[in-house]
């Protein structure tokens, strides 16, 4: 999207290739063609999980995909090339998704800080991954289940740490919110 714009991102606004910078740097249009981008190589990623180990191993298909998700994320947050994350909930278990997707513009309309939606997005898949692995949803054994859930906390509480920086922004009322496509302070 920025060589589309004939800019290098990184150098402008928050200085991060994600979706909210280039809401604020290049506008709504661009914004949604990021976290667009970005939800589609997560997906892609795990559909090509889920085709290449379906006969193999479709007894440990949830965790396979939450590896690749994984993958997606790390690869977001420590870029060789940029972007991922929303994709992964899209293609592990759509109903995290729509959970998050609702505590998210909820948690957006109410404060309008992007940050504080996503880390409650990560809180609140989190515990209902843990909540259906308990009840059976995804079909696998204890030891993978909890393998599972072991992977899902390390990637919320890599979320945390990557966003501390917001955190503390938040935190003393300093945190920049987000208006249709343009910044404002506080």
């Amino acid at each position: 999207i920025g060589k589309m714009h004939k800019t290098d991102i990184r150098e402008h606004g928050s200085g991060n290739a994600g979706t909210t910078n280039a809401l604020r740097t290049f506008g709504k249009k661009a914004g949604a063609m990021t976290l667009l981008g970005d939800c589609l190589k997560c997906v892609l990623a795990i559909v090509a999980v889920r085709l290449i180990f379906r006969n193999s191993a479709a007894d440990v298909m949830p965790l396979l995909a939450i590896y690749a998700a994984a993958g997606c994320v790390l690869g977001h947050n420590f870029p060789i090339n940029l972007g991922f994350r929303v994709g992964f909930l899209i293609a592990f278990d759509w109903r995290l998704f729509v959970l998050c997707a609702i505590v998210f513009f909820v948690i957006f309309f109410l404060t309008h800080y992007v940050s504080l939606c996503s880390l409650s997005c990560y809180m609140v898949a989190l515990i209902a991954l843990i909540v259906r692995g308990e009840h059976g949803a995804y079909g696998m054994d204890r030891s993978h289940t909890l393998e599972m859930y072991g992977v899902m906390v390390f990637l919320t509480c890599l979320a945390f740490w990557r966003h501390r920086a917001n955190i503390v922004r938040l935190a003393h009322g300093e945190e920049n919110k987000v208006l249709v496509g343009k910044s404002k302070k506080g």
